[in-house]
């Protein structure tokens, strides 16, 4: 059920009718990254480098490559500040741009089905900051394991499979149903949805495609709920008839 979901997802992602969440999702994922890589360069230029310049003494010129080497130290350590805000990124945008996505995906794959209501903005922007500050606090765990052997890449995969996971499967609920049920819904259902949110985790961890990873998590998390839904009504039905 997982593999189907991200597999139709994967064909979304390119479709025509996805042209134009495709772009308005990319585009603003790169704008706040670039936004975000200015401030990080600046508060470190602005912070912590003056504090270094303190503990270092004038350097004499033939160790001036030290200079070099904590300059390409700094920018791995800005990549990779950058590379864990993207999970929080991912969470903002795609509160934005959810409704977009589904009602493309409802209409190109379940055209017979009832349509979802999207969201009201003001819920929307609301929902987005909570999620992303949530998604903020889970990576500053990941972040404290992210030099214990072993356990740093697990912990990243399990963090951001499980608030993804459930963030995204409960937007995509919440289109059908009240948030009450939506929470619900997707805690009986937790193991799935988290399974389903390591494959975007791992989409995650994939540069460039990762850019995408609100339109491939949005489309993963329609289709999957569409499926459960349908297996639960069917089991239903089956248990009636028994």
């Amino acid at each position: 059920m997982i593999f189907d979901a991200a597999l139709m997802s994967l064909r979304n992602l390119f479709a025509p009718e996805t042209r134009s969440a495709f772009w308005k999702t990319l585009g603003l994922t790169i704008l706040v990254l670039i936004g975000l890589w200015f401030g990080l360069r600046e508060s470190f230029m602005a912070f912590i480098m003056p504090t270094v310049e303190g503990f270092i003494p004038e350097l004499p010129a033939w160790a001036g490559w030290l200079t070099l080497v904590f300059g390409i130290l700094a920018s791995i350590g800005l990549a990779l500040g950058l590379a864990l805000l993207l999970s929080p990124v991912t969470a903002i945008v795609a509160g934005l741009f959810l409704d977009d996505v589904a009602e493309v995906v409802e209409k190109r794959d379940y055209p017979n089905d009832p349509p979802g209501k999207a969201m009201p903005m003001g819920e929307a922007i609301i929902a987005s900051i909570k999620f992303f500050g949530v998604v903020i606090i889970g990576n500053l765990v990941a972040l404290m394991l992210l030099f214990i052997p072993g356990i740093n890449i697990i912990a990243f995969f399990l963090v951001n499979g499980y608030l993804l996971g459930r963030e995204f499967f409960e937007f995509a609920a919440m289109r059908l149903r009240s948030v009450e049920d939506a929470k619900r819904y997707r805690a009986k259902h937790s193991s799935t949805v988290f399974l389903a949110g390591l494959v975007i985790a791992g989409f995650l961890a994939v540069p460039i495609l990762n850019l995408l990873t609100p339109l491939f998590a949005a489309g993963l998390m329609v289709h999957l709920h569409k499926a459960l839904s349908r297996r639960d009504v069917g089991v239903g039905a089956t248990a009636v008839s028994r």
